[in-house]
């Protein structure tokens, strides 16, 4: 059963499909990277939440950015 290069291609490309509706960006810290979605969010008011013991996971005032 062969299957043409055509088809490999969208086999392939359905498998690694990212998300098109999310700007990603690219991270690094000591031997690890990644990517991760861009967010929009006020710092001020981020701080504010960070200050009475928060964190960007369970911050509730943030979107993603969409991509281009």
């Amino acid at each position: 059963m062969s299957s043409s290069p055509i088809n490999n291609v969208k086999l392939f490309k359905s498998v690694f499909a990212g998300r098109d509706d999310v700007f990603a960006v690219r991270w690094e810290k000591e031997n690890k990277s990644g990517y991760m979605p861009a967010y929009f969010y006020n710092p001020y008011r981020y701080q504010a939440h960070k200050m009475n013991g928060g964190n960007f996971q369970n911050y509730a005032d943030k979107e993603y950015l969409p991509s281009i």
